[in-house]
């Protein structure tokens, strides 16, 4: 028979993703690096439609601050998943018009979590839970 880890595991994921939803969101119009935290974590990226919160995207990272700032809003299409599957579902035409989404029309919430593992645990709840539109790939 498997062992199960304890219910304060249970308790730990039910907690994060309770306190990832519960952030303040920062735009990505007025994203700053200096304000974001260079600490690992999770992250939350959210679609605003018609005035509903869609969860896009649910990621991890050992640097908050470049991930969110840097890959996924101002980097290239190899670094910037989302962008690269806005494109691809045509919703934008390039890279360029997947940035003004983002900045547009996109919120990022996060949690910092130094544990590479409890991150790794925290980013497959939180996804199994949210259903994000994009975030998990095809299985190859």
């Amino acid at each position: 028979m498997i062992q199960r880890k304890s219910i304060d595991w249970e308790k730990f994921l039910k907690k994060s993703l309770n306190t990832l939803i519960k952030q303040k969101p920062t735009k990505f119009l007025s994203m700053c690096p200096a304000d974001m935290p260079k600490k690992a974590g999770v992250y939350l990226i959210i679609s605003t439609q018609q005035g509903k919160q869609i969860p896009y995207y649910i990621g991890r990272t050992k640097n908050l601050q470049r991930r969110l700032y840097r890959d996924h809003l101002m980097g290239h299409l190899n670094t910037a998943r989302l962008k690269k599957r806005l494109i691809k579902d045509k919703i934008c035409l390039n890279k360029k018009e997947a940035k003004s989404y983002l900045r547009l029309r996109c919120t990022a919430r996060w949690i910092e979590e130094a544990d590479y593992r409890k991150r790794g645990a925290i980013e497959g709840y939180c996804t199994a839970m949210l259903f994000p539109k994009y975030g998990i790939d095809e299985e190859r």
